[in-house]
């Protein structure tokens, strides 16, 4: 014992000798700590890239993270500290493939000032009347559900008519994805769709669903045009095989904007 305490002690003089100081992990209450202390975004993400190491969050974490008011970029940073900043003021340019004229990284883009901007997602919980429907071996919520997203607006708004780009991982379909049209309430959104495949589903299940048309611009990037008829409000792409189950239910990604005329 008294020879394990000396090596300690030994590597920590070592250390102040250099300059240095131990370094300290950081954790999933750290970062709600310093979103309820009022720091912003830039400052968190920039100690999380400091920090180095992704955060493997269970979906209650998830869960617990998004009731703490943390917000989605942070959540992302921390699953994936190596993704490039985006600004907290607003939607991040795009990054450009080799050919100049589309983003590279998978997701959801829509066009604004001759620009493609990166749709930021939210996080979906989804639940049935209390309770939740079954959950395939896929991790996607099969059959009719309805899906509740934090606040009464995305924090996303662009002007109608809208071009989107959605950019697919390697095997996924875009048709595989969902528009659709969110419900405003109070302090938060919501929508009733059926997941797990929509194909000769009857009743209001597929109430919130909106048909769209994509053209194919290059492989897995596929561009929608939403006319100005559609209207506005709250819409979003809900991502395929998205979706993971915990102790409070079920929860999901939608790339969640707001329409304005």
């Amino acid at each position: 014992m008294r020879f394990t305490r000396l090596v300690t002690l030994i590597a920590l003089s070592s250390l102040l000798l250099c300059g240095q100081t131990p370094k300290h992990a950081l954790t999933v209450d750290d970062v709600v700590k310093m979103t309820t202390a009022g720091l912003s975004d830039d400052v968190i993400v920039s100690q999380i890239r400091k920090n180095g190491q992704a955060f493997d969050l269970s979906p209650d974490q998830l869960i617990s993270l998004k009731s703490a008011k943390v917000s989605d970029r942070v959540i992302e940073t921390m699953i994936d500290p190596t993704k490039g900043a985006t600004s907290a003021s607003g939607p991040a340019i795009a990054p450009i493939t080799d050919d100049g004229a589309f983003p590279s990284e998978l997701g959801v883009y829509a066009k604004k000032s001759g620009a493609w901007v990166e749709v930021m997602p939210e996080v979906v919980n989804f639940k049935t009347g209390g309770v939740l429907k079954s959950i395939a071996s896929a991790g996607v919520v099969k059959g009719d559900v309805n899906g509740n997203i934090d606040g009464a607006h995305s924090k996303n708004s662009f002007a109608s008519p809208l071009e989107v780009l959605i950019v697919v991982p390697e095997g996924t379909a875009v048709t595989e994805y969902q528009f659709l049209r969110l419900h405003e309430n109070k302090d938060y959104r919501e929508f009733r769709t059926v997941t797990g495949g929509v194909m000769h589903v009857k009743g209001g299940a597929t109430r919130d669903i909106v048909p769209f048309e994509s053209k194919k611009e290059a492989p897995r990037k596929f561009s929608i045009m939403l006319p100005a008829t559609l209207g506005a409000g709250e819409y979003g792409f809900l991502q395929p095989g998205a979706s993971s189950t915990g102790t409070n239910g079920a929860v999901g990604k939608i790339y969640s904007f707001r329409l304005i005329e």
